[in-house]
């Protein structure tokens, strides 16, 4: 079975490489199948989002598609950056001014107001109609769609550590270990991160698509 990945992020498809690893599911991006554009994020929310891209890279790929949108949530920011955590610092800048900047805003913000957590929302949805009705004139397509979520709590360092992510997990302390998420592996990473959560739910849900197709 192909599932699309609704991603230009080759770190963020790793991390799903490795959740859905012993799946028998072929992983595709968007620049495997051809699509350059990106969805623009209008959603006032995470789940906005990841509905909004969904929808429409299944509809134009015609493949079954999994979208996600995440961030950073931080208390002493009133929430920020949020939904605008990818352009948080200005378009086109890298993780690391990303970084910089939160970190800028963060400055005499003592430890203990500096709480934080990491939110994830998956949605995938079904290219083929799951059924087809008859209401009064209108023919409908039902389309099967799908909603997980996962929540990394933690708070923000005071400089960046570690080399294993992307964004802003080199400057996130995970919980109470002391370790910034940037230093776990990949596969503790996977276990208690926001999208490897997410991930993990959305997996139970391709485990029962998969039976379905095998029956």
């Amino acid at each position: 079975m192909k599932l699309l990945i609704a991603t230009h992020n080759r770190g963020k498809l790793r991390e799903y490489q490795e959740i859905l690893d012993d799946l028998p599911l072929q992983l595709l991006t968007l620049d495997d199948v051809g699509i350059a554009d990106d969805v623009e994020e209008t959603g006032a929310t995470f789940e906005e989002n990841a509905f909004l891209k969904a929808i429409t890279y299944s509809e134009m790929s015609g493949l079954l598609t999994l979208a996600d949108d995440s961030g950073l949530e931080v208390d002493a920011l009133n929430g920020e950056p949020g939904v605008f955590s990818k352009r948080y610092a200005g378009d086109e800048k890298t993780d690391a001014e990303r970084n910089a900047y939160l970190l800028e805003k963060m400055r005499g913000v003592p430890r203990e107001k500096r709480t934080a957590r990491f939110r994830c929302v998956i949605v995938m949805q079904d290219a083929e109609p799951f059924e087809e009705m008859q209401m009064g004139k209108a023919h409908v397509r039902v389309l099967r769609v799908w909603k997980t979520e996962g929540t990394c709590k933690g708070e923000i360092a005071f400089e960046p550590r570690g080399t294993n992510g992307f964004g802003y997990d080199p400057i996130f302390i995970v919980g109470d270990t002391g370790k910034h998420l940037a230093e776990f592996s990949s596969e503790e990473k996977n276990k208690i991160s926001h999208r490897g959560r997410a991930a993990v739910k959305a997996r139970e849900i391709l485990q029962t698509l998969l039976r379905d197709v095998e029956m």
